[in-house]
């Protein structure tokens, strides 16, 4: 084996013990959320649990936590929704009507949702929410979120509606169809694989955001789940491991089931060089 040789089958083994390492530091954390809600006493350390199912009895107990799971499917579903809907129809108007700087709207739309993050943006949107009277509503954080989720969605969801062909569109037009039957009868079947992935974005963005929640509701029985697990703590201060665990389990299921059951209704490929 000769020098080059040698310089090759060392970058690979160095490759292969950089692809390890990384697949250790996202697979540890999912190990500990696999195994703690099962250990009597959890730590943050890995290791053999001493199986009981007790922790989840902690959490089905506990007035608050499953209440959370509700709000959260109650604001993820309302978000999602609303993203879909609102999303679909401003991406396809904007593939379709031709008016000057379309482009430059779309990709200055989403430039600025990426500048002005949500937390530089929270003051004017607390104070906005506050004047329309919707403090301490759900309606409130389902609007605010779906706000920044919108340019992101109208970008993905646009390069769907524009690899459609209007032929499709004519052919029903000539058949007396009308605007919004187009929409929902040609359009929307064809573009499912990526308002199926607009809508699973949007439930996994919703449920893992705690700041706009955290700040719009104050009465415990609205705040979903990202929040009320700040709350799981003993009388002494401490983490509430066993709680924290076992309800970070119950908490991750919904987003994985919804995923599969999407997944495998629509499936996800590569469409017009964005996921779908």
């Amino acid at each position: 084996m000769g020098r080059q040789g040698a310089r090759r089958y060392l970058s690979r083994i160095g490759f292969v013990f950089f692809l390890v390492l990384v697949s250790l530091f996202f697979a540890i954390p999912m190990l500990w959320l696999v195994l703690a809600p099962f250990d009597a006493n959890p730590t943050m350390s890995i290791g053999m649990p001493d199986w009981t199912l007790s922790n989840f009895q902690r959490v089905f107990e506990n007035p608050q936590a499953m209440r959370a799971i509700l709000n959260s499917l109650i604001i993820g579903i309302g978000t999602m929704l609303l993203v879909v809907i609102l999303g679909s129809t401003a991406s396809y108007a904007l593939s379709r009507v031709r008016i000057p700087g379309r482009d430059a709207l779309l990709y200055s739309l989403l430039l600025l949702s990426s500048i002005v993050t949500g937390t530089a943006a929270m003051v004017p949107t607390f104070q906005l929410i506050n004047l329309l009277g919707l403090i301490n509503t759900q309606i409130a954080v389902i609007l605010v979120i779906t706000g920044g989720l919108l340019p992101t969605v109208i970008f993905i969801l646009k390069d769907f509606m524009d690899s459609l062909p209007k032929s499709y569109e004519e052919s029903a037009r000539l058949y007396g169809a009308k605007p919004y039957q187009i929409l929902m009868h040609v359009v929307a079947p064809v573009a499912r694989p990526g308002i199926a992935f607009v809508a699973i974005w949007a439930i996994v963005q919703v449920w893992a955001n705690f700041l706009v929640p955290f700040i719009l509701l104050r009465s415990p029985e609205l705040q979903p789940a990202a929040v009320v697990m700040h709350t799981f703590y003993t009388e002494s201060g401490q983490a509430d491991l066993r709680l924290i665990s076992a309800f970070s389990l119950l908490y991750s299921l919904p987003v994985i089931l919804i995923y599969f059951l999407v997944n495998r209704r629509f499936g996800f490929r590569f469409h017009g060089g964005i996921k779908s």
